[in-house]
């Protein structure tokens, strides 16, 4: 009869051999359907900020016959000019190069015979490549007819007679190279290099650092300067911000790709594809009194309306006006008053029937379960009449959205109550309402139970197809909040929530934040408009997520995906994997271990576990709040430079002064756009940090400081202490728990981290080889074993660390662990130095 540990190192095994082509093949069906890209800074950068891309690195390939270098692209700007690629031939002099002139009335693609002649010349009118749009090129090779081939968008240019060897060893360098500088800012994506023998595939969805992953997760290939499209689609970037003395009102024109920010006197604008910023003053001021700065956008007639829909004993001021956005003028409209004040309505624009109508709202201590219409033509608010179905219950913070394939509105949730009476008290609603605009019908299409932090939705619903809609939540109850994107499904609510998060202060009633999606720029958009105290002053930030969004795990786990042909092929494999590992299984369980106590320790290490008000650099970046909740995906890429950068010198010094800070993370930024990047930094770190308890960022005596209490726990200042006051023998199991996690700071490949891995591991190292020590000569092995992990994430080339670990592992009769541990070593050891390792293995 088998033991049970031998069971269990059959699962273990069978966990580590099949389980991952398992997880593959269920992550392909959303592979594709994943964003990603590189985007290479050029000419508007310094030239050594400008990206550059070696597709093959050191690795060298060979084609013979033919080869296609395929990929999609996109242009950034289609002013500019510059390189895209050069293609070197490692057996030959001769270069070829891509060259984009974006410059003139055209789109004008060349590519050339390095310092010879143009082979191939394309020009393209602008609208043939638009400006928002991904496009696909490719360049073959056809060795055989001595042609080469530019294909931009399914469209051949030919370039014959040429002279081209049988067989090539291509180095694929996009961006700048060598004395290459010129580089147009564009972008590219799902990169291959094949024939019909070999298929290089890079679909170029790394997150971080500057090694370039084929489409297995091997490294192949190196970029400098990299900007990782991957984070877009999960970190919401700040765009810009604007702020107003008096009352002002924001929106999002997806025809012109531009957030409006107006007061009485004069309109931001924000174009978010160009990213440039002016302002325009108004020919006449805004006939409106603006309290709330509620508004909407009839985009056929190019007009911005601003509108009140009730006014505190001013019955004589106008409640509706519009402003053309091509003259800046505002004309006056109507002065009728809905009964009372709507605070946070619902909203909805019909272009087709220039009908503008609102639902819901709060006012004169009542919520509102009516609709009402404003009908441009003939300037006058109607309440809706009344819709058969289901009832919704009076409300406000409700998400309104329309969905055109079934000329429907959709309300989701808010807060409210069944008698509409604000004393009555309120309560949260996780509901969906399908308004059928034909029927005049309304049906309730589910209500979830809630189990998190009750939470409200943003007034913008977007609805892009039949299946699900997204919003912004946020639980309003707190001052210092946060927004997050929920994706729920129409059907059944069933929800996922995607990306960071988006700070916001809730303390004011007027605060609110909207929601917007640009289906050219593939893009959502918030507005977060903030309110003073006052309730007139206001600043509006601005925020962009690429579309589709993705989950955290989604965005570690992007060299994790299959290769993207032949899924039918992983299902075989798969299947043929649950076989022989069944046979495996069944041979292990037959045949017990004889060092199961050994085995079973060795396995079940000591592992620091995961305390609530926590954040943890050892391993991955891992934050937990006082409730013991993950909120790592707070803590933007950002937000991890700027905390690690005070924690490391609040740990050794008085902490940091904001010039250095600013010289570290913007060294080359404007004075005044570092000013203005390092307040929204600090602001959202400190906003985060609230989540913790005994934990604060101060500035005091011209030094950003990070200070906290023993309430707050952290791995890597608590190893400092041990190591410090010497409490590492003492306490060596809590110091296993620790380096054990993983390497320090692991999955943060950014050059800003250097100095503080350095300097950490320097103090570790000599700490862990006294502690191997004194571990192996008391018997201590299962200790010993863990320590030289530790070790070998810092120097996997230790020797010291090997031979203990081998003597260690021969100690507890573990001969066939040990001999592949040696082994191991040696490819490690062949793979970064090239040459054999020189010392046999001893038994």
């Amino acid at each position: 009869m088998c033991s049970v540990s031998s069971v269990f190192k059959s699962m273990r095994l069978f966990k580590r051999l099949f389980l991952p082509y398992f997880i593959i093949f269920c992550a392909f069906t959303s592979y594709a359907s994943t964003p990603g890209g590189l985007k290479f800074h050029g000419s508007e950068q310094p030239i050594n900020q400008r990206t550059s891309y070696d597709v093959f690195g050191k690795e060298e390939v060979e084609f013979s016959n033919s080869f296609d270098i395929a990929f999609e692209n996109f242009l950034f700007s289609t002013s500019e000019f510059g390189y895209i690629l050069r293609i070197k031939n490692s057996e030959s002099n001769t270069i070829y190069n891509l060259f984009y002139d974006g410059q003139g009335d055209n789109l004008k693609f060349k590519f050339n015979e390095e310092g010879n002649d143009h082979l191939i010349a394309v020009e393209l009118e602008r609208s043939e490549l638009p400006s928002t749009q991904w496009f696909m090129m490719k360049i073959s090779f056809d060795l055989k007819k001595n042609t080469i081939t530019l294909s931009i968008n399914d469209k051949d240019y030919t370039a014959s007679d040429l002279d081209l060897p049988d067989t090539y060893h291509p180095i694929i360098l996009f961006g700048k190279s060598d004395y290459i500088i010129d580089v147009p800012s564009f972008a590219m994506k799902n990169l291959s290099v094949s024939n019909a023998d070999e298929v290089y595939q890079f679909p170029l969805k790394e997150n971080e650092g500057s090694d370039v992953h084929d489409i297995d997760g091997d490294v192949v290939g190196y970029v400098s300067n990299p900007e990782w499209l991957m984070n877009d689609a999960y970190h919401w970037r700040n765009k810009t911000s604007f702020r107003s003395q008096s009352v002002a009102g924001a929106n999002y024109n997806s025809r012109t790709q531009e957030v409006y920010y107006f007061n009485k006197d004069s309109l931001h604008v924000y174009n978010v594809w160009t990213g440039i910023s002016r302002t325009e003053v108004f020919k006449n001021s805004c006939p409106i009194n603006l309290l709330l700065g509620t508004n909407f956008i009839d985009p056929d007639a190019n007009k911005l309306y601003a509108y009140e829909v009730y006014y505190e004993n001013q019955d004589s001021l106008p409640t509706m006006a519009s402003l053309d956005l091509s003259t800046y003028e505002w004309s006056e409209g109507i002065h009728q008053q809905l009964p009372t004040q709507l605070h946070h309505h619902g909203q909805f624009f019909d272009t087709k029937k220039d009908e503008f109508t609102i639902f819901g709202g709060f006012g004169n201590m009542h919520y509102s379960k009516d609709f009402f219409t404003y009908q441009l033509n003939d300037s006058i608010w109607r309440k809706a009449e009344s819709f058969s179905g289901d009832r919704i219950s009076p409300r406000y913070f409700s998400s309104v959205g329309y969905l055109k394939s079934n000329n429907s509105l959709y309300v989701f949730g808010g807060m409210g109550n069944e008698s509409g009476e604000q004393t009555v008290g309120r309560k949260y609603y996780y509901d969906l309402h399908k308004v059928d605009l034909d029927k005049k019908q309304v049906t309730k299409l589910w209500e979830i139970p809630w189990t998190e932090d009750n939470v409200i939705p943003v007034r913008g619903m977007v609805i892009p197809n039949d299946s699900s809609f997204y919003t912004l939540c946020y639980p309003e109850h707190f001052t210092e909040s946060f927004l997050k994107l929920y994706k729920f499904s129409l059907k059944d609510g069933s929800y996922e929530i995607l990306g960071d998060s988006i700070p916001i202060y809730s303390d004011k009633i007027t605060t609110n934040a909207n929601l917007y999606y640009d289906n050219n720029l593939k893009n959502f958009y918030a507005l977060v408009q903030e309110f003073d105290n006052n309730d007139i002053s206001s600043e509006l930030e601005v925020y962009s997520l690429a579309s589709p969004p993705i989950t955290m795990e989604q965005l570690k786990n992007y060299s994790k995906q299959p290769k993207s042909y032949a899924s039918w092929l992983i299902f075989i494999s798969f299947v043929l994997m649950i076989a022989i590992a069944y046979l495996i299984i069944r041979w292990l369980a037959s045949n017990s271990s004889k060092n199961e106590a050994a085995q079973a320790a060795l396995t079940n290490q000591p592992e620091i576990p995961l305390q609530p008000n926590s954040i943890y650099l050892f391993g991955g970046f891992t934050a937990r709040n006082k409730n013991n909740k993950d909120i790592t995906y707070l803590f933007s890429a950002q937000l991890k430079q700027i905390f690690c950068l005070i924690l490391q010198y609040s740990t050794t010094e008085n902490g940091i002064t904001s010039q250095r800070l600013s010289n570290i993370l913007w060294p080359d930024k404007p004075a005044d756009k570092v000013k203005n990047s390092r307040g929204v930094t600090i602001k959202n770190l400190r906003k985060t940090l609230t989540e913790l308890n005994g934990i604060e960022l101060i500035y005091d005596k011209g030094y950003f400081k990070i200070v906290y209490t023993d309430e707050f726990y952290c791995d890597y200042t608590r190893c400092l202490q041990l190591i410090a006051d010497g409490e590492v023998e003492t306490n060596r199991e809590e110091f296993i728990g620790i380096v054990t996690r993983g390497k320090f700071l692991q999955l943060s490949n950014d050059p800003i981290f250097d100095s503080l891995k350095h300097k950490t591991e320097k103090k570790l190292e000599p700490v862990l080889l006294l502690e191997i020590e004194k571990a192996f000569e008391t018997e201590d092995y299962l200790h010993t074993i863990a320590l030289t992990n530790a070790l070998f994430h810092i120097d996997p080339l230790n020797e010291d660390a090997l031979n203990y670990h081998v003597k260690a592992l021969q100690r507890l009769k573990m001969n066939d662990e040990a001999k592949i541990r040696y082994q191991a070593f040696v490819i490690e050891y062949k793979k970064i130095m090239g040459t054999d390792y020189p010392h046999p293995y001893k038994v």
